[in-house]
């Protein structure tokens, strides 16, 4: 069986490590892949989003099952494309995938079908935006409409800082188009909470629990990032939450989207906050999350290709999807100056022993060497029976890893330890 992954970063190198773990895949071919995936795969040289080159490479090999999981080529219809000539897919359709794609309709979606989320305000003009913004409760979020890269939201503490944000984003378009129209919601507070879950339309089975770690720097101090670092499972979120998300978001949201005409299938992500007034939906993303995957998907016992399967035949109740018991810590290794300037091309060290635990992300192979290409460059993962010796592993697997101008934060799961050690909630 010929499988296709498309994208090129640490989740997609994840997902291609766990594809290989299934007998019946004689090959995988990773579309573009990166430096490191090209060890676990056959990379081909065509991007995430060059829709018609990616049907036709899949016709010309005879691909039996692809994996899209981008957001961007998600939003744009590729699945439909690929099943149009015929070729099995995980990853929602276009239509369902707006579920990401516009921040506008998920918050409209929630709102009409009483999905518990943070208040809101929808403009097209930064006009009406900033006369909102004289009187808007502060703090307050700001939130462009389309996808940017994991950075469309801006928590503006001051209303000097709300209204420059409207600024960049509507006047100076610093997200292009995905920002001609903004959301300003409520601030909420509370723990962050990532569930990641498969769903074929009829069932939604969540995969375990994680948590983000967003800012640059330690502390949680700094910019906004695609994510520095992971832990799972989530030690905030307990057994009676999650029966709560169950009930009152995860379920919901899956019979929302079938009554607007838009089933889901594939990789329905949650980002929720718990809240003093209960788990509240922060945003929704169509697919796995980076570096979520990273430490959900070595969790996962059960095979899964089947599980991907079924969900594409709308069979997920049929099967057994089984997460171990254990944790997982994963430390994002990156180019010092990421998010913003930072330079490339410094050759990777990793030792051999460590290969199978690390998630390349930003890297090339140049000369049959790996070196840096982007801003996260790999990540440290480690799965250990508990918490704390999963960190350590991690860090200590960090530690033998070398290139210049690396970076990393050195508190991920620091938090998550605090709240499993002393109950801290």
């Amino acid at each position: 069986m010929k499988v296709l992954v498309i994208g090129g970063g640490g989740r997609e190198h994840a997902i291609v490590k766990k594809l290989k773990e299934n007998k019946k895949i004689d090959c995988i071919y990773a579309l573009p892949g990166n430096g490191g995936i090209g060890k676990d795969s056959i990379c081909v040289p065509i991007g995430a989003k060059e829709t018609d080159k990616i049907v036709g490479f899949a016709q010309n090999e005879g691909i039996d099952y692809a994996v899209v999981a981008p957001d961007d080529p998600l939003v744009l219809g590729l699945v439909d494309e690929l099943e149009r000539v015929g070729i099995k897919c995980f990853g929602p359709d276009k239509k369902a995938a707006i579920i990401e794609g516009s921040k506008v309709f998920s918050k409209n979606l929630m709102k009409k079908y009483s999905i518990p989320t943070a208040q809101y305000e929808v403009f097209d003009k930064a006009e009406s935006a900033l006369a909102y913004l004289e009187t808007a409760p502060i703090p307050t979020v700001i939130k462009a409409d389309g996808l940017a890269l994991g950075k469309g939201v801006i928590i503006a503490k001051t209303r000097d800082e709300a209204k420059k944000a409207v600024f960049e984003i509507m006047e100076n378009k610093k997200f292009g188009d995905s920002g001609n129209s903004i959301v300003i919601e409520e601030f909420l507070e509370g723990p962050e909470v990532s569930v990641l879950s498969f769903t074929d339309g009829k069932t939604i089975v969540p995969m375990v629990s994680s948590m983000d770690h967003k800012r640059a720097c330690d502390g949680d101090l700094g910019l906004n990032t695609g994510g520095m670092g992971t832990v799972a499972p989530n030690p905030y979120y307990t057994e009676e939450i999650a029966k709560e998300c169950m009930k009152k978001i995860f379920l919901p949201t899956v019979e929302a989207m079938n009554s607007e005409g838009r089933t889901f299938k594939g990789c329905l992500y949650f980002g929720l906050m718990l809240t003093k007034d209960g788990p509240k939906v922060i945003e929704y993303n169509c697919r796995f999350g980076d570096p979520e995957t990273q430490v959900v998907l070595p969790l996962l016992e059960s095979d899964l290709f089947e599980i991907m399967n079924a969900v594409t035949e709308e069979r997920l109740s049929e099967i057994e999807v089984k997460f171990s018991k254990k944790s997982a810590c994963c430390v994002v290794m990156a180019s010092k100056g990421y998010p913003e300037h930072y330079e490339k091309g410094f050759e990777i060290s990793i030792p051999e022993s460590e290969k199978p635990y690390v998630y390349v992300a930003g890297a090339e192979l140049r000369n049959d060497r790996l070196v840096t290409s982007g801003g996260r460059v790999l990540g440290a993962v480690a799965v250990e029976d508990n918490l704390e010796d999963a960190i350590n592993s991690a860090y200590n697997r960090a530690a033998k890893i070398k290139f210049d101008n690396a970076y990393y934060r050195t508190d991920i799961g620091k938090k998550a330890l605090l709240v499993q050690k002393e109950g801290i909630l």
